[in-house]
């Protein structure tokens, strides 16, 4: 008698922790503190536009050429945003599959609505969208320059003032601020019980730590439009 030929295969182990709510809720954490990680050199990178155009432009220049001479001009540059956008889109997709997920455990609504999470829980979701279409504008702006006018073509610094120069430029910017700020609070604590750090001893800490973190990203970003706005920087 012959055999019988096993067909079926065991799925491999990325693909059984992807397909889990588990695995799910840690390639969100994951890539949310990839993204936290790059907001906090961003902020950095942004408020030397407080030292003049001089040192603006320059560090505008050494993003371009950084990991020279070892890698060629603006390698280093791409590889950093080729890490970004696979965070932004792993964050994305596991957060609308979790999204759907949940829908479909409770497909129909509750007698009595409860207030089961805080103003930015509840928010999140319209929060990642704001973000996700601010990033499109953003990168139309700034680095295509595709919707800056005024823009010029290696003046990082004179683009900066020209964008928020306009009063559209400046509502943009502070409400994708706001939503990153709400985004950051909320997340990171969310990243630390997913990835097994928060505890009932370290909770207070953990949302300290978020609140600050929070607080002082959306500050940094918002100085910038600010100073720009009263011609602190022009």
């Amino acid at each position: 008698m012959a055999l019988a030929t096993r067909t079926d295969r065991k799925p491999s182990l990325t693909r059984t922790l992807w397909e889990s709510t588990v695995g799910k809720k840690a390639v969100m954490a994951v890539s949310g503190l990839i993204m936290l990680g790059y907001l906090v050199a961003h902020v950095m990178g942004n408020l030397k536009v407080f030292f003049g155009p001089g040192e603006f432009n320059a560090y505008g220049r050494w993003l371009r050429t950084m990991g020279g001479p070892v890698l060629h001009e603006e390698w280093a540059l791409w590889l950093v945003r080729v890490v970004l956008l696979a965070a932004v889109a792993a964050h994305a997709v596991s957060a609308y599959q979790l999204s759907r997920r949940d829908i479909k455990a409770r497909p129909t609504a509750y007698a009595h609505k409860r207030r089961r999470a805080s103003y930015a829980t509840r928010t999140m979701r319209w929060g990642g969208v704001i973000v996700g279409l601010f990033i499109v504008w953003h990168i139309l702006d700034l680095t295509t320059l595709t919707v800056n006018p005024n823009a010029q073509h290696g003046h990082p610094y004179e683009n900066v003032v020209a964008t928020f120069s306009t009063w559209y430029g400046n509502v943009v910017y502070i409400v994708a601020m706001l939503a990153v700020g709400l985004h950051v609070r909320h997340g990171f604590w969310s990243a630390a019980q997913t990835l097994g750090v928060g505890n009932a001893r370290r909770d207070r800490a953990l949302k300290a730590t978020a609140n600050a973190l929070a607080l002082v990203l959306t500050a940094g970003f918002l100085s910038v439009p600010v100073a720009v706005m009263t011609g602190l920087v022009n």
